[in-house]
């Protein structure tokens, strides 16, 4: 009985040594010789924006691990050149395929990737002043002033609501997107439109606030932040404080009733 018992011991000692060996000499020396490969890449060298043509000075071609790379990651400068970014690219990123959209008309990606309990709502710029004289970029965080609304008072007031809002996208009365315009018409001075309407990323509370001074105000647009993504996200958050406060101010008022 202890004989059987120590020739099963031997046997599987035996058959570890044996799969050890595989392992050192037959499976590492493939995982290593994959990690060392090496592969030609394309690689955004300066930033593109959500929507931008790919031109030839905003990308590189590195070469990097071959190992874990993704499927889709682009190779070629054939490939990238004169497509869209659907969404923004930054120094760096490798670009995959399913960034790319060879569609020119696909000039609004923001309305694709609008964040959980965001809605994309278009108010009017009634003058050139409103509307930071036609200056406005997507990204921005702006401010609104409101006049009129539902009260019908003249006075100027801030809104809390309002506060921190973030600007998806700047629009002509034609409708087409006025850095687009910049981008691929004419800069002479009859063939660009003067900045119409801005989109925002609101919540529905927001948007209720936008729809009344829409229809019976008016709206300035002040500039907060632009350039800056840690100042934006530290912006929408202190934004969303701000709900939180009033929702409890509300709170406070029905518990006192």
């Amino acid at each position: 009985m202890n004989l059987s018992r120590f020739k099963n011991r031997t046997t599987i000692g035996v058959a570890c040594i044996i799969l050890a060996l595989i392992i050192v000499f037959g499976v590492s020396p493939l995982i290593n010789n994959a990690a060392k490969a090496q592969t030609g890449i394309v690689r955004v060298e300066k930033d593109i924006e959500a929507g931008q043509k790919i031109t030839a000075d905003k990308i590189e071609k590195v070469t990097v691990g071959g190992y874990n790379l993704p499927s889709n990651v682009a190779k070629r400068a054939e490939d990238v050149v004169g497509k869209y970014a659907i969404a923004g690219l930054k120094k760096g990123d490798y670009i995959l395929s399913s960034k790319l959209s060879s569609n020119p008309f696909f000039s609004n990606p923001y309305l694709y990737n609008l964040q959980e309990g965001k809605v994309a709502m278009s108010v009017s710029l009634k003058s050139l002043a409103s509307g930071l004289s036609g200056k406005l970029q997507n990204g921005d965080i702006v401010s609104l002033i409101a006049i009129g609304g539902d009260s019908g008072k003249k006075e100027a007031v801030q809104l809390p609501e309002l506060v921190y809002v973030e600007v998806l996208a700047v629009t002509t009365k034609k409708g087409s997107d006025s850095n687009q315009q910049n981008q691929n018409q004419s800069t002479t001075d009859g063939d660009q439109d003067i900045p119409a309407t801005v989109i925002l990323s609101v919540n529905q509370i927001q948007a209720l606030k936008l729809a009344a001074y829409e229809e019976n105000g008016k709206l300035h647009a002040t500039l907060v932040s632009r350039g800056n993504d840690e100042k934006k996200q530290m912006l929408l958050v202190a934004q969303e404080s701000i709900f939180s406060q009033i929702a409890k101010g509300e709170e406070g008022k029905t518990s006192g009733e």
